[in-house]
């Protein structure tokens, strides 16, 4: 896909569209303003990549591997989609399976099939194009404290100096903690894969974390799992 970040010296902003249907290995960024909507497929599994600014969500009501109720009930038990807006795309209009997907922690729902123009259509007449960002996001676990809105990182209260791309890195690290991450995972996370980016660099990517986190005693916790890739290692 192509992943239209922000534009230097512009206010671009992002909005992650997720989606369990098989057309988000089609869909390409749209930029409507100052807004980029950025398309990802969804699998049972949770999203494989940083997920920035507002969140939505589109679940198909039959999946292979699950059920959509299953899957809104555990995209809401994820802290990424904590504030998602997730609806539901059902197969019929049935007042049961609305009543069902509600109760499973749907926002709302739809009736299939998806198509990219209902997905843009429905964020905008929910949105009236005003596309809400909250103001304190935090991410906290096993002494970490990422600060999304400050843009800052501390370990057990002590600040952790991170450049931007470090600390997009340190956020995955934190969100996905205890999973060990390939080098091509973190390329895909942070959205590098144009131009692409070999193994060494990311090892230069994850060297530098490391020593800001040594800054902080926290570099043992970033661990090197051989011809596998790294692994934060926290409570």
């Amino acid at each position: 896909m192509n992943h239209a970040g922000t534009k230097h010296g512009a206010a671009m902003r992002v909005v992650s569209v997720f989606t369990t249907n098989p057309i988000a290995t089609r869909l390409e960024d749209v930029t409507r303003g100052e807004i980029t909507y950025r398309f990802e497929a969804l699998d049972p599994k949770g999203p494989r990549q940083l997920v920035e600014g507002p969140v939505w969500a589109f679940v198909d009501w039959v999946m292979p591997e699950l059920s959509g109720l299953e899957m809104c009930r555990r995209l809401r038990a994820d802290d990424r989609f904590r504030d998602a807006h997730i609806t539901l795309v059902l197969d019929r209009d049935d007042v049961e399976d609305r009543r069902r997907a509600l109760q499973a922690g749907a926002d709302d729902y739809l009736v299939g099939p998806l198509e990219e123009g209902m997905i843009l259509e429905r964020i905008s007449a929910l949105t009236g194009n005003q596309v809400e960002y909250k103001p304190g996001d935090l991410i906290e676990r096993g002494g970490f404290t990422v600060d999304l809105k400050a843009h800052l990182a501390r370990y057990n209260d002590r600040p952790i100096k991170v450049f931007p791309n470090q600390f997009r890195l340190l956020r995955y690290f934190v969100e996905n903690a205890n999973r060990v991450l390939s080098r091509h995972e973190l390329v895909e996370a942070l959205g590098k894969q144009e131009p692409p980016v070999n193994d060494r660099t990311v090892d230069k990517w994850v060297g530098r974390l490391r020593r800001s986190l040594q800054d902080v005693e926290a570099g043992h916790l970033l661990r090197t799992v051989h011809a596998h890739g790294y692994v934060l290692d926290i409570l």
